[in-house]
């Protein structure tokens, strides 16, 4: 499993057309017309890493597994969500369950697409949602601390409830706030306007390379590694090429990388993700887990029993699995390492855990 990130903005700025490039699918009715998408559609998509298919055909391993990026395409929020307005209250009760929002902005000028405001304006459409996100929020903490609700809520909890309320309602900076807490602690909380954001600017074909005036005012507010330009037009016309034609296609447009790509790329890197693997006859697959995770947190990821009973994990790292072909030879060539429980696992580790689970001792390869 990789994370789960919720599609998000005004009504008519292209996020079902964007969903469905991502997904590669037609479950989102796109359509010109407000609240075209009530209920929010789902989509799971792989997160392709070349370097598990070397490792898979170096181990002729008979499955090979990827992990998973879900995408949630929500109901437009418009202004007054968070009292109910428009489809609001579905579209917030949605939201608080993904990892990291996606915010699409429009950044394209066109007299075809109707547009909820009278112009094109992507700060102050910004602002509206966050706005929104930020009163629901208020109301949240509100009712779970009061006196009724206090006894479910722990000492964690409190802190980053009260904290966020007192910088909601003395308007200080959340940025300062989420670097405060654990992206667990704050996942964990629900609270909308602090969940981890990406922004993306949806622009039209003329755009796509260098940006605009609309996209650069976006840009200028808010994390250039956090933006991301995006023709949501362009992306599905790509998934519906082969890959020659795709290829092609690109570089034509001058694209380097789809719309999906820079999605995940910026969004590992937004939630501090990595990947490490395990590979054998069986199987190869590739595991996300944050970083700097201890060898048993990784180990805890294929299984709890793994974590519980940790012992050793067996590590080779990428560039040595491949280059000395796969495990026999990386033992053989003292490329493989006994690490313990405080090994910190890096990005591209090949592993193979050793635990104990009473009465056995078991090799745990994946394999």
């Amino acid at each position: 499993m990789g994370f789960k990130c919720g599609i998000v903005g005004l009504p008519n700025v292209g996020k079902s057309t964007l969903f469905n490039a991502l997904t590669n699918s037609s479950k989102a009715q796109a359509g010109n017309f407000p609240f075209c998408t009530i209920e929010p559609n789902v989509g799971v998509v792989p997160v392709v890493d070349k370097r598990l298919d070397k490792l898979s055909k170096i181990s002729k391993s008979k499955k090979k597994i990827y992990p998973t990026i879900t995408f949630l395409d929500i109901a437009g929020l418009v202004k007054g969500a968070s009292r109910g307005e428009g489809l609001g209250n579905k579209f917030l009760s949605h939201i608080r369950e993904v990892d990291a929002i996606v915010h699409l902005l429009r950044c394209f000028d066109s007299s075809d697409i109707q547009n909820v405001n009278k112009d094109v304006n992507p700060i102050r459409d910004l602002d509206i949602i966050e706005t929104e996100m930020m009163l629901a929020d208020l109301d949240s903490i509100q009712k779970r601390i009061d006196k009724k609700n206090l006894k479910k809520v722990t000492n964690d909890e409190l802190n980053i409830l009260k904290a966020t309320e007192d910088y909601i309602n003395n308007d200080k900076d959340l940025n300062e706030l989420r670097d405060s807490f654990e992206l667990d602690l704050i996942n964990k909380s629900g609270l909308l306007s602090l969940k981890p954001k990406l922004f993306v600017c949806n622009v039209d074909e003329k755009s796509i390379s260098s940006g605009n005036k609309y996209s650069e005012s976006v840009q200028k507010i808010n994390k250039i590694e956090n933006t991301i330009l995006v023709s949501a037009e362009i992306e599905n016309q790509i998934n519906q090429l082969d890959n020659n034609e795709k290829e092609n296609f690109m570089q034509l447009m001058n694209i380097e990388k789809t719309g999906l790509n820079y999605l995940i790329e910026k969004g590992y890197k937004l939630l501090e993700l990595e990947t490490f693997f395990t590979s054998g006859p069986e199987e190869s697959r590739a595991w996300t887990i944050k970083k700097n995770s201890t060898a048993p947190v990784a180990a805890g990821k294929i299984h709890s029993d793994f974590e519980k009973g940790f012992i050793r994990a067996e590590t080779i790292s990428y560039s040595d699995f491949i280059s000395d072909n796969g495990w026999v030879n990386c033992k053989n060539n003292g490329k493989m390492r006994l690490e313990g429980k405080d090994y910190l696992v890096k990005d591209g580790d090949v592993l193979n855990f050793r635990f104990n689970t009473w009465p056995d001792f078991f090799h745990a390869k994946v394999n």
